[in-house]
C-alpha cells in the first residue's frame, strides 16, 4: 500500500567533539562552516524546514549567522538519532510532521536528490525508515569494513528492502555490492520507538545502529543513488572537500 507524503522535518545532528578531526562541523570550507554547507544542501532538497540539532552554542551561532535555525540539545547523546529525537520534540511538539529526516553533518556536498531519495521509500505504508545506498565500484572498497554493506532485495516499487547491514563483504557470489549511506527518514512513530529501545546484540557486534531497527522487526527500505557523498572525517578529507568546491 502506498501513501502520499509530501514533507519532512529535516534535522542535521552536529556535535563539537570529533576524535579524528576536532570541531570538524565548524571547519571552513571555502568561506563557510561545514555545517552551513550541509544545511544549504538540505534546503535545496525542498522537502520541509531544516534545522541543526547541536550540542554547543558555537555551532548554533554559526548556523544562525548564516540565516539557519539551530536547537541546542544535550551533550550526552550516544547517536545522531537520539539528538534529532530531542530536537524534533522541541521543533515540532504537535507532531505536524509525520517524518523526521536525519542528514549527517559531515557531508558538505550531499546532493539534494540524495536527500529526497532517502525520503522516497516512505511512500510505502509498511516502511518505517527510508535510507540510501550506492553500488561499490572500486575493488579495494569491497572488503573494507569502513564501507558498510547493505544486503537487500528489490521491493517491487523501485527501491530495495533491507535484509541486513554488515561491515563484512556480503552477499557472496556474483552481483553488485552496495554501500549504505547513513541518511535516514524516520516515520515519527518509528523514531520514538527506536530511541526507546536499548542497543541490540547485532548492533553492538557490528557497531551499526540501524540493526537495532531490523532486529526489532522494523522495515527499512533503501533507494539507490549514483554515488556516495564524500564525508569528512580527517584533515585529508577536509582538503578534498575544499578542493572539490573550488573545481
Amino acid at each position: 500500500m502506498e501513501t502520499r507524503l509530501t514533507a519532512a522535518l529535516v534535522i542535521i545532528p552536529a556535535r563539537l567533539a570529533a576524535t579524528r578531526l576536532p570541531n570538524k562541523v565548524l571547519a571552513d570550507i571555502c568561506g563557510k562552516p561545514m555545517i552551513v554547507r550541509v544545511m544549504e544542501q538540505a534546503r535545496e532538497a525542498d522537502i520541509g524546514p531544516v534545522a541543526v540539532a547541536c550540542d554547543d552554542v558555537t555551532i548554533a551561532e554559526a548556523v544562525k549567522d548564516h540565516g539557519g535555525q539551530a536547537v541546542l540539545t544535550r551533550k550526552d547523546h550516544v547517536s545522531g538519532s537520539d539528538r534529532i529525537h530531542e530536537a524534533a520534540q522541541s521543533l515540532d511538539p504537535d507532531n505536524r510532521y509525520d517524518v523526521v529526516l536525519n542528514v549527517q553533518g559531515d557531508v558538505p556536498q550531499i546532493e539534494p536528490d540524495a536527500i529526497r531519495a532517502a525520503f522516497s521509500p516512505l511512500q510505502i505504508a509498511d516502511v518505517s525508515i527510508g535510507t540510501i545506498m550506492t553500488e561499490i565500484t572500486r575493488p579495494e572498497f569491497r572488503d573494507d569494513p569502513s564501507f558498510v554493506k547493505a544486503v537487500t532485495t528489490p521491493n517491487g516499487h523501485g527501491h530495495h528492502r533491507a535484509l541486513y547491514f554488515t561491515r563484512a563483504t556480503a552477499p557472496t557470489g556474483d552481483g553488485p555490492l552496495y554501500q549504505h549511506i547513513g541518511i535516514y527518514a524516520y516515520r515519527r512513530a518509528a523514531l520514538e520507538r527506536f530511541v526507546e529501545m536499548p542497543p541490540s546484540p547485532l548492533e553492538l557486534r557490528e557497531k551499526l545502529e540501524q540493526l537495532r531497527a531490523l532486529e526489532a522487526g522494523m522495515r527499512i527500505d533503501i533507494s539507490i543513488i549514483d554515488s556516495a557523498p564524500m564525508d569528512v572525517n580527517t584533515p585529508e578529507d577536509l582538503e578534498r572537500a575544499r578542493a572539490a568546491l573550488v573545481t
